[in-house]
């Protein structure tokens, strides 16, 4: 059988959220690509279901359009308005996105299923400048000189697709990290997360706040419930891997032990019902700064280890990245230029420009949870003061104010009322 030779300007590995936003932007550019997925749509992702701003504010930019589509389906995208925070303690702390909203603001976040929402953005990648080969397993991956080459196997046909970037979008077991940087696995970097769907589970916030309860068996892990549409919920645990080892954790034990038995949580599910099996994927978080390209190769995404050590968050992560790769692809086209020195000033130090310090605060989050007296202390103070709430709440939404939760000056001064 005759090898069938493809040339393209990019190759991405991976048609999910990352590799959608770089699809998205190449084509807006007008470069031509070639998107290669091994599974075929609509396939399911395991996931906790929401999508923060940042998905919002990608996809505004892709396309406006698409952004009004989500807002007018909440029966597939429900709308979110904040987060409600649970201390080890059980008292309860209600952060709203947008504290000073008008009646025409519109919902930040929504949550969805990742079967429906990678399926929407699946769609909309489809452009003159897009080929899409589903169903598709990668056999080869081969360097020379200013090109990478893929051989895949699709419909029975073999492929040699080449191109001088291919971008890595694969997720979390991504084969374009395993080869370009197989000594950057970063395995303390890594979390586990357990994803259930249920019905009737009762006690939501009546503007679908989404819930993380830092249980004192799982910090610096945490339980959450997401409201979804339909009446459904997504619930799940996330904890990181190296505690899950040193304390003999089976989290899908104490995942339904918590559920059964926490005073908090335990009575919202008397009635619920579990509607589909308990699944598990791996979330490489963002700890640390790691190399995310080189010679003619870019990681985007879970691939990137691009998740949120704090809140978790990877879908808008990915969009965002994937946006950010493809706008420093237009430039190394525009200059012939796609090296490892050119892609990390145009890609890497961009992206962690923008998200680095959020990376940054939010590992330190993470590793205060490791103090439940001080989780407890911060959300019994703010539970008593709404400017202290306030505070909190405009923390989400600016950065420079975030920063300050992981300073020990911040709960100084709420100690002394200052």
């Amino acid at each position: 059988m005759s090898i069938q030779k493809l040339e393209t300007s990019v190759i991405i590995i991976g048609a999910g959220p990352a590799g959608a936003g770089a699809s998205f932007f190449l084509s807006k550019y007008e470069i031509p690509h070639i998107v290669i997925e091994k599974e075929t749509f609509p396939r399911d992702k395991v996931c906790g279901d929401a999508c923060s701003g940042k998905t919002a504010l990608v996809i505004n930019r892709a396309n406006t359009e698409w952004l009004d589509e989500i807002r007018h389906e909440p029966d597939n995208f429900l709308p979110s308005w904040g987060i409600k925070f649970v201390a080890p303690n059980g008292r309860a702390l209600d952060i709203p996105f947008s504290p000073k909203r008008t009646p025409e603001t519109k919902a930040p976040g929504f949550t969805v299923p990742r079967l429906t929402f990678d399926n929407f953005l699946f769609a909309k990648m489809a452009s003159p400048y897009c080929t899409i080969l589903q169903g598709t397993q990668v056999n080869l991956i081969n360097n020379s000189p200013g090109k990478v080459s893929v051989t895949v196997m699709h419909n029975a046909a073999e492929y040699e697709i080449t191109a001088p970037v291919i971008i890595g979008a694969d997720g979390d077991k991504s084969i374009i990290r395993k080869k370009y940087l197989s000594e950057n696995a970063a395995p303390k970097a890594y979390a586990v997360g357990l994803r259930a769907y249920y019905e009737g589970v009762t006690g939501m916030h009546a503007e679908n706040f989404i819930e993380l309860h830092f249980l004192p068996e799982m910090l610096p892990g945490y339980l959450w419930i997401f409201p979804l549409p339909g009446g459904r919920a997504n619930v799940g645990v996330g904890i990181l891997s190296e505690t899950i080892r040193r304390k003999k954790i089976n989290l899908r034990e104490q995942m339904l032990y918590a559920i059964k038995n926490s005073p908090q949580i335990g009575p919202r599910f008397v009635n619920a019902k579990l509607i589909d099996k308990i699944q598990g994927w791996g979330l490489p978080l963002a700890v640390e700064q790691q190399p995310l390209s080189g010679d003619n190769f870019m990681l985007t995404g879970d691939a990137g280890c691009l998740i949120d050590p704090f809140s978790g968050e990877g879908i808008g992560n990915a969009l965002y990245s994937g946006m950010l790769a493809a706008a420093a692809i237009k430039q190394g086209i525009e200059q012939k230029k796609y090296s490892a020195a050119f892609f990390k000033t145009a890609y890497d130090d961009v992206l962690y420009k923008r998200l680095g310090d959020e990376f940054k605060v939010s590992a330190a989050l993470q590793r205060l949870c490791k103090y439940p007296w001080l989780f407890n202390f911060v959300v019994n103070k703010a539970s008593k003061s709404q400017s202290l709430r306030d505070t909190i709440s405009s923390m989400f939404t600016d950065m420079d104010l975030r920063e300050q939760l992981s300073k020990p000056s911040f709960y100084f001064k709420i100690l002394f009322n200052k």
